[in-house]
């Protein structure tokens, strides 16, 4: 690979400066990316999802994974082709017809959820399967059965949708739970094993919805969405009553077992669907459960530009710590409107990023230094996919620079023989032999997305027959009639509200596209329509995407969402006083005053799950 003098002088530049004498330096070497620059760094982009793709269908397939370091294949989920079916809708995004096609022709004939449970017996997780599999056979389903997409396949008879349909009934058993809250693992062949733990993370039970509930509107069956809505209602009402939850539930009995509150490991992808399933299907249900949800974590877990965990009963302060998976945050903000938090919390993630030339899975703010024991950086896309969305909403050219730095580290610290390896060791930048299906899913999407966008995109998202919301495993799920307009309401596109004040005027479902301007301030959600609460932080410039919702009761009176307290909740504990912190400059860094702070509540219990390997926050991700 012949490589460009300017990006490998940048990434020089970026592994061996880390203090702000360095900083100083990079700002006056690095110019901002280019239209052109764009243009050659989205073909980098590309190429880099062809080595990494190509590896996988020489080396790895049929198997799950690939393993880039020996070129090799190993199963690390279900033993079905893991990778390429997370791959499908890349490959319709690139324009990629042919590889999409026989790709989808392939699993067509293929692959048989039957055959695999009765030969290989397999247990699986729950969330993983939803989101890698479940997402990626829909997507590529809808994507594929569509001439309007301009990626139908004339031969295409449905054969992904009938697969996503036997699997997510395979799937079912493991929300027969007294709580609706799914079991974390399920046996695709006999349900849910009798040993099965009975304890799951916040994420893995609320982060089925986007997917179960296209599901529903495709078949005409409810079930999938009921489930899943439930184990969202069974988790919020168990609550604590300052709105926070926990990070680990018995899905038996409804006791956390796991009491931190946080934006990040176990949690986030939790919050990210409340917002999206309204997005996606116009249930104000999930409106209002977001609003009540994010205005808590703004209030007790936000420590101006970074996060903290807290005990969910009382904020008192448990862990002053960046994790990776936290980084999808300033995106989801930049979904709901709130723009202003996200730039500074996106310059506080990145750079963590600029000092490694990576994000560690942990880095403490107390001590400014990387978190013993969470080294790693296993190839996530959070926070580039939160650097796309701030692009997209301000079109300011720093998020081009930081997308060129990402490219940076990936190609000189990650690249290897057949793929892209794990970082073992964010400091001495140590390659592991294990790539993620998510790397094809999101991390070099959102990538290409960046930079497409900024050399003037063709593509289904930006310019395709629907607007897109994306799983958190970044499967493209359309907002089609057949998915959003299942009832009457004002958000949905084309949708008109019944007699009202409104009248009968069609919605704006503005998702910017090409700004006029370079630096043109755009986002996705109107701040006062979603939010409306007094300490979001309003943009000076935000076009507004739902217009009119249909007047009526307000949301407290339209959701008695009931709230079920905990036997061991505390409400005695003393809450940390954020004004007690303090902000070091120099290194925008939270230190406590008072060391005792972060000192566990008596009551929170430590019942924590195997770290996982994955992002976004759920049982074996993180």
């Amino acid at each position: 690979m012949e490589v460009p003098k300017q990006l490998l002088t940048h990434f020089l530049i970026l592994i061996l400066c880390t203090d702000l004498l360095c900083m100083s330096i990079r700002q006056i070497q690095a110019e901002s990316v280019t239209p052109e620059e764009a243009k050659l760094l989205r073909d980098e982009v590309r190429g880099m999802f062809y080595h990494a793709f190509d590896g996988y269908m020489d080396h790895a397939f049929p198997r799950d994974e690939l393993k880039p370091l020996s070129c090799g294949g190993e199963d690390t989920l279900g033993g079905y082709a893991l990778t390429l079916i997370d791959s499908l809708d890349s490959l319709a995004l690139m324009g990629d017809f042919e590889h999409f096609t026989t790709s989808v022709e392939w699993i067509g004939k293929n692959l048989r959820f039957d055959i695999i449970a009765y030969l290989q017996n397999k247990t699986v997780s729950v969330f993983e399967t939803t989101i890698r599999i479940l997402g990626g056979l829909l997507s590529a389903h809808l994507i594929a059965s569509d001439y309007a997409t301009g990626m139908r396949i004339p031969s295409y008879d449905d054969e992904l949708l009938h697969l996503a349909e036997d699997l997510a009934r395979r799937l079912l058993p493991a929300f027969d739970t007294p709580t609706g809250i799914p079991y974390g693992s399920v046996n695709l062949l006999y349900g849910v094993d009798e040993n099965e733990s009975k304890i799951t993370s916040t994420a893995g039970g609320g982060t089925l919805t986007l997917e179960f509930g296209v599901l529903s509107r495709l078949t005409d069956d409810p079930i999938f969405e009921q489930v899943t809505k439930n184990s969202v209602l069974g988790l919020w009402a168990r609550r604590s009553r300052i709105n926070l939850v926990g990070a680990h539930i018995n899905v038996f009995t409804g006791e956390w077992t796991q009491k931190d509150a946080g934006i990040g490991t176990s949690i986030d992808s939790f919050y990210e669907y409340l917002l999206k399933a309204y997005l996606l299907f116009g249930d104000e249900e999930y409106l209002y459960i977001f609003q009540e949800a994010y205005a808590a974590a703004m209030h007790y877990l936000y420590n101006d530009p970074w996060y903290v965990e807290v005990n969910m009963n009382s904020a008192a302060l448990v862990w002053p710590l960046f994790n990776s998976l936290q980084a999808f945050w300033p995106g989801l903000q930049v979904l709901a409107g709130d723009i202003d938090p996200a730039i500074r919390t996106h310059t506080a993630f990145f750079s963590v990023w600029k000092r490694y030339g990576f994000t560690p899975e942990g880095f403490n703010l107390a001590t400014f230094s990387v978190q013993q024991g969470q080294r790693s950086y296993p190839l996530r896309p959070e926070l580039i996919e939160s650097t796309y969305w701030l692009y997209k909403a301000t079109r300011d050219s720093r998020y081009l620079d930081a997308g060129r730095d990402m490219v940076a580290s990936l190609q000189y610290g990650a690249r290897c023989t057949c793929g892209y390896c794990h970082i073992s060791d964010v400091e001495f930048h140590k390659q592991e032999d294990h790539m993620e299906s998510f790397f094809l899913a999101e991390t070099v999407k959102y990538l290409w997305l960046l930079f497409d966008l900024a050399a003037g995109s063709d593509n289904l998202v930006e310019n395709g027959p629907y607007k897109y919301v994306f799983s958190t495993e970044g499967h493209l799920l359309p907002a089609t009639p057949q998915i959003s307009l299942v009832k009457e309401h004002c958000s949905y596109i084309g949708a008109f509200c019944p007699r009202s004040n409104f009248g009968h005027e069609p919605p704006t479902f503005d998702i910017p596209m090409e700004s006029q301007e370079p630096n043109a301030t755009k986002t996705f959600l109107d701040t006062t329509s979603l939010l409306g609460h007094s300490y979001v932080h309003k943009s000076s410039s935000v076009s507004g995407v739902i217009k009119g919702l249909c007047p009526g009761l307000s949301h407290s009176q339209k959701y008695g969402i009931s709230y079920v307290a905990s036997h061991s909740t505390t409400l005695s504990d003393e809450r940390v006083d954020q004004s007690e912190s303090t902000v070091v400059q120099s290194h925008s860094v939270v230190l406590l005053s008072d060391s005792s702070a972060i000192n566990t509540p008596d009551d929170l219990q430590n019942d924590t799950e195997p770290s996982s390997s994955k992002g976004d926050g759920e049982p074996f991700r993180g």
